[in-house]
């Protein structure tokens, strides 16, 4: 199936910026799939992160896609700009447009992959006229807004639903996790139904992000075969 390989998507949220080529470098020779970006607008989370300047630098520093993560209001104005710049794979929160399936669809006719995001406490559900039209859905396993927080518990139900929702409409999108995704519980997300793993801290802040790279993919790469 299209969605079964595994994906490590380390987040350079958690990178040390001084050196941010370098630490892409690393993961990217440990095997990482894709680099996740997270954009943050001081409005829709309370922090403020990377904007444009970044993901365009990051394109020319890393043959690996992009996973342009718009944590931002209205971001239907921003996505052109952002696949220009170097975006792979453009994903939207549900909660922050009121018109999600247009959003979607001006990511797919640039050329892009689209994505929804849905957060901790807003259901599956409401993601369920657009799985049709998306290329990955993306469930927050913490609050959005700030790096190093501790996953959230019922975060592997939801993965179930979306899981079992592909299974029944015998769709393709991939089912990617973000927040608190550690050696410790990155079995269980893949069993649960994950394939992408986006990774700060346990990443960026060891001693061995490469090896940290390797581990969390060994990881999610056996529970997956086991599962099968």
């Amino acid at each position: 199936m299209p969605y079964a390989k595994i994906e490590i998507a380390p987040s350079i949220l958690a990178a040390n910026f001084a050196k941010l080529g370098e630490e892409v470098r690393i993961v990217e020779e440990a095997g990482a799939d894709i680099i996740h970006v997270d954009i943050m607008d001081g409005h829709f989370v309370p922090n403020l992160s990377l904007g444009i300047p970044v993901v365009a630098s990051l394109r020319k520093a890393t043959r690996l896609p992009l996973d342009v993560h718009l944590m931002i209001q209205q971001p239907e104005e921003y996505i052109e700009d952002f696949i220009r710049a170097g975006a792979s794979r453009v994903l939207v929160h549900q909660e922050a447009t009121a018109h999600l399936d247009r959003a979607l669809a001006m990511i797919r006719e640039l050329g892009a992959e689209a994505g929804a995001v849905i957060n901790p406490a807003t259901p599956v559900a409401m993601l369920s006229e657009v799985l049709d039209k998306v290329d990955t859905v993306l469930v927050m396993t913490v609050n959005p807004g700030f790096g190093g927080q501790k996953f959230i518990p019922n975060s592997y139900e939801k993965i179930r639903q979306l899981y079992q929702l592909r299974a029944r409409y015998n769709a393709s999108f991939r089912i990617e996790v973000d927040g608190g995704v550690d050696p410790g519980n990155t079995a269980e997300l893949a069993q649960a139904g994950a394939n992408t793993f986006v990774a700060g801290t346990s990443i960026f802040h060891t001693a061995d992000p490469a090896a940290a790279t390797r581990q969390l993919k060994k990881l999610a790469t056996q529970a997956l075969s086991q599962r099968a």
